[in-house]
């Protein structure tokens, strides 16, 4: 009798142990942590969704509201580039990825958001939320409200870095709703999301985001991972004079993932060209769905998968918030636009579209000096080089001596100048020959800066 026992567990256990080897295939196909849309970053029309309203992790993704809310406050003049910071021992406490200054050591303002857009650095994220907030439970709680204001429905903050908290949660819409804030509301400082690297202390970084060095448009903004979130990658690129964002959370792996937004990038940018030349798209969703895109992760297109989802009793704001995984349908009706915020009243008014403003406006460092706004006086010559035109004055001189400071050496003997005309500000380098005019200008050119050469009168 025993004997016949043993036999019958065994065949048993042989039985499970082939269900489980034959239903592998399925469960490694399953991803529940994925997310992603694709949104055209000048129209606001969503190109293609899946998952997008579902509630994630942002882990630090979070560090691109952290950074809109220092470029609000360098704005307003609340704080300067050249703000000296002073470690907390909370900011120094915080893990890795960190810069790893010690508490009572200080760095700039400037240097401290790089470190947070380049190495992810969380204690930087604090350091910076604790300068503009007077504390980091005051800096999030300016995070969610702000968060609140441009429409980012699913989103709330209780760390400026992103590190693992039940209470933090996103979706990939309001990701994409930030990221076109971003560049709306700041693109002067746009170009933090964009540093290949940064030097400091005799060490140099690389920024996270892998995509950035492919040389195919890339150019922001950030990465983010927790082992509850996933491989997040919110990404930006420019071709053919059209932006697109993509937004990807959860992927398996950095090459998976960078892998998937390429993909989706590529398809969204062909959208983009087959409605240049004419072709009739007007449901950008399904070319995707056609492409392969239509139902799963970044591992697998057409797998099924389960999402994150919070509960519909649960206390988002709770101490003991528990997230619970489950399969669920994508939203029945897909926006066509990601929601408006009351900002973008005040950027209608400005001359350029997103894409020549961010080409125009990507400054990185704006504590030089103001340029002068007397007549040029033509030292050399009488040619000039434009490098853009803007509403407010601020924004030309701060445009200014960011060119200046990253083509030095085409400008040398020219003269910064902002020239009033009417309501706009020109911004110009004047007291230029001819040759020296174009030869700039064509320098900027290739970085992708737009510019444009002016004759004497």
């Amino acid at each position: 009798m025993i004997e016949v026992l043993r036999r019958s567990l065994l065949a048993v256990l042989a039985l499970t142990v082939l269900w489980l080897g034959a239903a592998q295939p399925t469960l490694a196909q399953e991803n529940t942590r994925y997310a992603a849309i694709v949104v055209d970053a000048e129209t606001g029309e969503v190109l293609f969704a899946r998952h997008a309203d579902s509630r994630r992790y942002p882990a630090s993704l979070t560090k691109m509201m952290t950074l809109y809310l220092t470029f609000e406050a360098l704005n307003e003049g609340r704080v300067h580039l050249t703000d000296v910071l002073t470690i907390s021992p909370r900011a120094a406490s915080q893990p890795p990825s960190k810069l790893g200054l010690a508490a009572g050591q200080t760095i700039t303002l400037d240097n401290a958001m790089r470190a947070t857009a380049v190495r992810s650095a969380n204690d930087m994220a604090v350091a910076i939320g604790e300068h503009i907030g007077g504390s980091e439970a005051r800096f999030t709680n300016m995070m969610t409200l702000k968060a609140e204001q441009l429409g980012m429905t699913q989103t709330r903050y209780v760390t400026a870095n992103g590190l693992p908290d039940a209470r933090q949660l996103t979706s990939a819409r309001d990701q994409a709703i930030l990221a076109r804030a971003i560049m709306r509301d700041f693109p002067q400082y746009y170009s933090y999301f964009g540093l290949h690297d940064w030097a400091y202390n005799g060490r140099d970084y690389r920024n996270t985001n892998g995509l950035l060095a492919t040389g195919n448009g890339y150019d922001g903004m950030k990465t983010g991972y927790t082992n509850a979130s996933g491989y997040n990658l919110a990404a930006s690129a420019v071709r053919d004079g059209k932006r697109l964002i993509t937004i990807v959370l959860g992927g398996r792996s950095t090459a998976s993932r960078n892998a998937h937004v390429a993909e989706l990038m590529d398809t969204g940018f062909e959208v983009e060209r087959r409605r240049a030349q004419g072709e009739a798209i007007q449901v950008a969703q399904l070319f995707f769905e056609q492409r392969g895109f239509g139902v799963g992760g970044d591992l697998s297109p057409n797998a099924p998968v389960a999402y994150a989802s919070v509960a519909e009793d649960a206390d988002i704001g709770g101490e003991a918030t528990q997230v619970s995984y489950t399969a669920a349908p994508a939203p029945a009706a897909l926006p066509t636009r990601v929601a408006p915020s009351p900002s973008e009243r005040v950027a209608a008014s400005r001359p350029q579209t997103l894409t020549a403003a961010l080409n125009a406006t990507a400054g990185s460092r704006l504590s030089a000096p103001p340029p002068s706004r007397e007549p040029a006086r033509a030292s050399s010559g009488g040619w000039a080089v434009q490098v853009g035109a803007f509403r407010e004055e601020k924004i030309a001189n701060d445009w200014l001596t960011e060119v200046h400071r990253r083509f030095r050496s085409q400008f040398a003997g020219a003269e910064r100048n902002v020239q009033a005309a009417g309501e706009w500000y020109r911004s110009r380098f004047v007291g230029l020959t001819e040759v020296g005019a174009k030869a700039a200008c064509d320098a900027l050119a290739e970085r992708r800066v737009t510019c444009m050469v002016i004759r004497p009168n």
